[in-house]
């Protein structure tokens, strides 16, 4: 198929782009280079251009595409709190512009980019996929927003589409040849390896006196490779002509923050600094996947469900990044 990836330049596209383009896809990435970076793309065909802007339909204009998979968006949880605004603009906003270029050019299927952060403090885990949505933070509102939003439009315009919702996406490519390249992540494993490697003073645990066994956050973190080949399982489906279809992307079981670390240090073999800090605005307790339905719709397995080889990879790219920096 030829597929039309935005923010195909980001931590998640540019693996889906790389696999997409093994696979055999022709894929076209559209990317305004506001977070994403031109070296994360090993395949494709890049058009600077935001997705909210006019550029996006220029990108329609000159290219005939089977299917679009759609990333670009602002993804901060705590940013979220801070500038609501720029979550609706730049999430919801930018999503009904692209739905309405996938209508007007008769795109066939539609895959979206979702979070676990629509379920906001599920009542109880791993949550499934028909739980009450209730997002505590402007980002998973505004990703809600998009899910009905394409839900709609899709059944008006007589695409197929599969929104999936990511639990915590981690690691990095096995032969570190991409991996994630933002100085400000947030992700915690990101994190804990840019401390590993010197260039953080400290990780913070924000909150410590949760309702969880040990007080801190957990989470389902699966590998970012398992994600990437999830998409291709939903793209499949769809050319198949499978229904609409809304699933759980994850491992079906959580780490907390401080095992996280604790692994993270034995892993790089650096005892960097941990200190704790508030609770963050908008942190849900705990988010673990019910991840049943994808492999029974999709015949999706995870492949790399390990957390010492998910954070080995994520240090691997560290490593990799720092040497190109010369540090």
């Amino acid at each position: 198929m030829k597929v039309l990836v935005t923010g195909g330049a980001g931590y998640i596209g540019s693996h889906v782009v790389l696999m997409l383009a093994e696979a055999g896809h022709r894929v076209v990435v559209c990317d305004d280079l506001s977070s994403g970076v031109r070296e994360a793309l090993l395949a494709g065909e890049l058009e600077v251009a935001d997705v909210g802007g006019a550029g996006l339909e220029r990108i329609f204009a000159r290219h005939s595409f089977d299917a679009v998979m759609h990333f670009a968006a602002s993804v901060s949880v705590p940013e979220s709190v801070r500038d609501p605004h720029r979550y609706y603009k730049n999430n919801a906003l930018a999503t009904l512009h692209l739905l309405d270029c996938c209508r007007r050019h008769a795109i066939r299927h539609f895959v979206f980019s979702s979070t676990a952060a629509v379920y906001g403090t599920p009542a109880s885990l791993p949550v499934r996929e028909g739980a009450p949505l209730r997002p505590i933070n402007p980002y998973g509102a505004s990703k809600l927003a998009c899910e009905m939003m394409v839900a709609d439009v899709a059944r008006a315009a007589g695409f197929n589409d599969v929104c999936l919702r990511y639990f915590n996406v981690a690691g990095a490519d096995h032969e570190a040849r991409i991996g994630q390249y933002s100085e400000h992540a947030e992700h915690l494993i990101t994190v804990a390896c840019r401390a590993a490697a010197g260039l953080l003073s400290e990780v913070r645990i924000f909150g410590a006196d949760y309702d969880t066994a040990d007080g801190t956050c957990v989470r389902d973190y699966v590998h970012v490779l398992d994600i990437a080949r999830a998409h291709l399982c939903a793209l499949d489906y769809l050319a198949r002509s499978g229904e609409s279809q809304i699933l759980n992307c994850g491992y079906g079981h959580g780490y907390s923050v401080a095992e996280v670390l604790a692994t993270a240090k034995n892993v790089t073999g650096v005892d960097f600094p941990v200190t704790p800090a508030p609770r963050r605005a908008g942190d849900p307790a705990a988010l673990i996947a019910d991840n049943a339905r994808i492999q029974k719709i999709l015949g999706w397995t995870p492949c790399h469900d390990d957390l010492d080889a998910i954070i080995a990879s994520a240090w691997r790219w560290q490593q990799k990044l720092g040497a190109a920096c010369g540090h």
